[in-house]
């Protein structure tokens, strides 16, 4: 049984319509977790991590760069985050990933129409993504545009490896997407969004003067469990574990820490085995995880 199946009377922070509204169309928007000016300071450090890399950071630190970095870890286990997530999936939940979308002032790159569960390899989609605001995500910064109520079946996709898309294999839904259906998660910083697992979205390049920052950070419930042979992790951030379906993931001591270091080297390896199970090619995970201007 789904922990998050027994009906309930009283949620952490969201209310029964939003709840009813989140099941109904596959997302929730906007939710504010901190002021603006955290989310500035969030973005401000976000930049410094850049700078340590050498003006961008790879797809290697930017697979759940939270076990990097307590300040990122901090975030995924922000309470007013984790209270919205519980009152969708239950109260005993793990953080599986996590990554920045960043696309700089009039950057081209784009994210297509996809349904995350395509090549994660959980065994359920009782997945939730929290997608938190450093900027402003607007339709002229290329926010992400959903289809709503499309979080049914899982369909076919193509991979595509177009260098311009910000996904790890460019991944594209093989079905026609009914563009006049989309929403536009409109978001100011500090706000995030929920969405379905199974959602089809997707976001168009940022066309404005600034650049558009988002962390996503994808959440379980501890019954799902990863179906390929890699063993799997993911980090205990609220309630209890009593499945050990993952390993858990532990907190950074410090930024960079040698043993978060190492940790997180083995992790890259064994995310990038299920992330790419069946692939033709693997992307270079040295390369820049998004353009940094």
């Amino acid at each position: 049984m789904s922990d998050a199946s027994t009906v309930r009377t009283k949620y952490k922070s969201l209310s029964h319509a939003e709840v009813d509204q989140y099941h109904r169309d596959g997302f929730l928007f906007p939710i504010r977790i901190t002021p603006e000016a955290d989310a500035v300071e969030c973005e401000r450090r976000l930049r410094d991590l850049e700078a340590r890399e050498g003006g961008t950071i790879s797809r290697k630190t930017n697979m759940k760069p939270h076990l990097l970095l307590p300040w990122l870890e901090d975030l995924v286990r922000h309470p007013k985050v984790l209270d919205a997530v519980e009152d969708i999936i239950g109260p005993n939940i793990l953080a599986w990933g996590s990554g920045f979308f960043t696309k700089g002032a009039h950057d081209p790159s784009f994210v297509s129409w996809h349904q995350d569960s395509t090549y994660w390899g959980l065994s359920k989609p009782e997945i939730v993504t929290a997608w938190i605001a450093f900027t402003p995500s607007t339709v002229q910064s290329g926010c992400m545009r959903v289809i709503p109520g499309s979080h049914g079946d899982q369909v076919a996709h193509k991979d595509t490896f177009d260098e311009r898309n910000m996904l790890s294999r460019g991944q594209e839904i093989m079905v026609e997407v009914d563009q006049k259906m989309a929403v536009d998660i409109v978001l100011r910083p500090g706000e995030i969004s929920l969405h379905h697992v199974r959602l089809i979205h997707g976001s168009s390049p940022n066309q404005a003067d600034h650049r558009r920052v988002g962390y996503a950070v994808r959440y379980i419930p501890t019954h799902v469990r990863q179906l390929t042979p890699v063993r799997d992790s993911a980090m205990l951030v609220r309630g209890v574990d009593t499945y050990r379906h993952f390993d858990l993931d532990p907190s950074p001591m410090a930024a960079f820490h040698p043993a978060a270091v190492a940790y997180h080297r083995d992790l890259v390896d064994r995310q990038t085995k299920i992330l790419y199970a069946g692939a033709e090619k693997v992307r270079d995970l040295d390369a820049p995880a998004a353009r940094a201007n």
